[in-house]
């Protein structure tokens, strides 16, 4: 029985998707609490999470651990014991954090080699505040029931600028998660010269999100003259729904405060497509009639005699 059982099985486990054990995935449920994921010193532990993140490592376990990240897997291998040490995965596009607890160990004679793992999200059922559940209340009823409009009780410009500054300045443990809020391509090197034409600095594109139709983009700006500049959103040259300096100023060139940050929203296109063309040399006779310019070309021009 077992001959003929155990063949037909593996055929049903294989047309539902289904691994063979030799390559099984230990699967891991993320409900907000430390997922455990032990290692083997010199073997090789996959972890498939399926989305873009990025990977926070605490220095004193950087150099035992090589940690590396393609196709939404990450390859986690230990070069010599390391206590039990937390890492931090950051969903790049929605900001939320999922946090490993690690902890490699000797390998042990006939120890088999790991599993990869799978995480994936766990089941929190929803709760509703607004009205107690009644027993008698059914699918149908939620169907029926009209959804609410969508709002939101702070604005976007102020949600991404928010979102911005915790990517640049704060640690990644302390990121608000925002549904909804993307990386978006920058070019690196944006030519922003037109951006803060009455000021001394240099300005470098970092970073850009995008959330519903707004764009902001964080623009580095760095002081190179010898005298302490005051930062005022008017002096901004561009179609800007939103501007706000991470300091109100610039230090002079050398100093630690010579460099700060302005975020930069706009409504419907990214920065590139916001600021404004550079000032070219003006023609006096582009606007003058063809007999005036004519005239002017000869250089005689019309001049009023009294």
């Amino acid at each position: 029985m077992k001959r003929c059982f155990l063949p037909a099985l593996a055929g049903v486990l294989l047309c539902l998707g289904f691994v063979p054990a030799g390559h099984a995935a230990e699967i891991l449920r993320w409900e907000r609490l430390p997922l455990a994921v032990p290692l083997v010193v010199g073997q090789e532990r996959v972890v498939f999470i399926e989305r873009n993140v990025r990977i926070g490592v605490p220095a004193g376990a950087g150099e035992q651990l090589r940690v590396q990240s393609a196709g939404g897997a990450i390859y986690l291998r230990a070069s010599a014991p390391i206590p039990p040490t937390r890492l931090q995965l950051q969903d790049v596009e929605s900001g939320a954090l999922i946090l490993l607890d690690i902890a490699a160990e000797p390998a042990k004679a006939g120890q088999p080699a790991l599993e990869p793992v799978r995480i994936v999200e766990g089941d929190v059922p929803a709760t509703r505040y607004s009205e107690p559940a009644s027993p008698s209340a059914t699918a149908d009823d939620d169907a029926q029931r009209p959804a609410p409009a969508a709002r939101r009780a702070t604005p976007v410009a102020v949600v991404l600028t928010r979102y911005a500054a915790q990517n640049l300045y704060a640690p990644l443990r302390t990121v608000e998660p925002m549904a909804g809020i993307g990386r978006v391509n920058l070019r690196r090197n944006l030519a922003l010269d037109t951006l803060l034409p009455t000021l001394p600095v240099r300005a470098q594109a970092l970073a850009a999100w995008r959330l519903e139709d707004q764009w902001v983009t964080a623009v580095k700006l760095t002081n190179t003259s010898g005298r302490w500049l005051d930062l005022d959103p008017r002096a901004l040259q561009g179609d800007f729904l939103a501007a706000t300096f991470q300091h109100p100023t610039l230090g002079p060139s050398g100093r630690a405060a010579d460099t700060t940050v302005v975020y930069l929203v706009t409504r419907g296109h990214g920065l590139a497509e916001s600021l404004l063309p550079k000032v070219a040399p003006i023609d006096a006779t582009v606007d003058l009639p063809p007999a005036a310019a004519a005239g002017q070309a000869e250089g005689g021009g019309a001049r009023d005699e009294k």
